[in-house]
């Protein structure tokens, strides 16, 4: 807004945005929805909404629309703005990659730019079409722009007098039921030949009764605000699947990941998701496996220790894996140039 104080904004935002002077035709709140049921409950309201807010969009002549996140109705929305001559700026890119790679073809001509948070994603999304790509910081990015600078070092044998293991489990509910014990026995058969301090992350929307259990056999409890705390402090990490594994690349953190699903969910990813590369987030984005992957059944306490004895006992091995996560934030730093800027002069074009 202030690169472009003569435009007009509008759409759909939270409070943030409307105390920044945007005008909500809609609240974010009225888009939320949680489980397969409610998602199909809202759906008319979905279509209502993009029909209104196409409406005002040619009503009030707007020249340059900027769709953020919300992949599905941002998606659809981009479509029927483009094909009305206004400019979408689609941020971020899904992860059509993953799986409906058939999205790149639409955001061909939907997207008059897209913007992509993975350093890979520039070239594949170039290839299939998109004329447009601007590969910017990744989210972590900047939220740990400021703590990057200092990662301790821990140097091979560091953990000589105290081996610091950080558990992560997850932030949902079958998550934590299925790792949170596989990953105590870990510690627990480590406590035999190492002095270990075990580290528990853990999240207010778990019931407390998910981590009571375990409560003598964790040395030291943080609360999810305290993750960076956590991740200098620690030397090594059993974790969950998810972007919190990106958390522990980006600060040096040699992580196992681990990921259970109940058997359903298995059989529609192996027979329904074409994409069968790394999981972990770190893998991804350094295109090779860094962290093991240790998937349903080989989720577990003899795979986790395994792994960990390699990275004790292998000076080699642990030092490579040092090094290649030192360059995990340089990977995740983008393109160098002002998004604010760029979008401003779109805008004004």
């Amino acid at each position: 807004m202030k690169l472009s104080p003569d435009t007009k904004f509008y759409g759909v935002g939270g409070d943030d945005m409307e105390k920044l002077g945007v005008e909500l035709l809609y609240h974010l709140k009225n888009f939320s929805s949680m489980g397969f049921s409610e998602v199909i409950g809202k759906v008319p309201f979905y279509f209502k909404a993009l029909k209104k807010l196409e409406k005002e969009v040619v009503a009030r002549g707007t020249k340059t629309a900027i769709v953020i996140d919300f992949q599905d109705f941002n998606l659809r929305l981009a479509q029927r703005l483009s094909k009305r001559g206004v400019k979408v700026l689609y941020y971020v890119a899904p992860q059509a990659w993953v799986w409906k790679p058939g999205r790149a073809q639409k955001l061909k001509t939907a997207a008059h730019t897209l913007f992509t948070i993975l350093p890979f994603e520039k070239k594949w999304f170039g290839d299939r079409g998109v004329k447009q790509v601007k590969s910017i910081p990744h989210p972590l990015m900047l939220t740990y722009k400021n703590l990057l600078s200092d990662i301790p070092a821990k140097p091979f044998n560091s953990w000589e007098k105290k081996l610091k293991i950080l558990v992560l489990p997850g932030s949902r509910r079958f998550e934590v039921e299925l790792l949170l014990p596989e990953f105590i026995k870990t510690t627990e058969e480590l406590r035999k030949t190492y002095n270990v301090e075990v580290h528990l992350v853990k999240v207010s929307h778990i019931p407390e009764a998910y981590y009571s259990l375990y409560k003598n056999k964790v040395d030291v409890v943080h609360e999810s605000q305290d993750l960076v705390k956590a991740m200098k402090e620690c030397h090594l990490a059993l974790a969950a699947s998810g972007t919190v594994t990106l958390s522990t690349g980006l600060f040096e953190l040699p992580t196992i990941v681990a990921y259970r699903a109940s058997l359903l969910n298995e059989f529609i990813f192996n027979n329904f998701i074409q994409y069968k590369g790394a999981v972990s987030l770190t893998n991804i984005v350094h295109g090779k496996n860094i962290f093991p992957e240790l998937i349903q059944v080989d989720a577990n306490a003899n795979r986790f220790l395994r792994v960990i004895r390699s990275w004790l006992e292998d000076e080699k091995t642990y030092n490579e894996m040092k090094r290649d996560l030192k360059e995990t934030k340089n990977l995740l730093a983008g393109d160098n140039f002002s998004v604010p800027e760029y979008m401003a002069r779109v805008i004004h074009d």
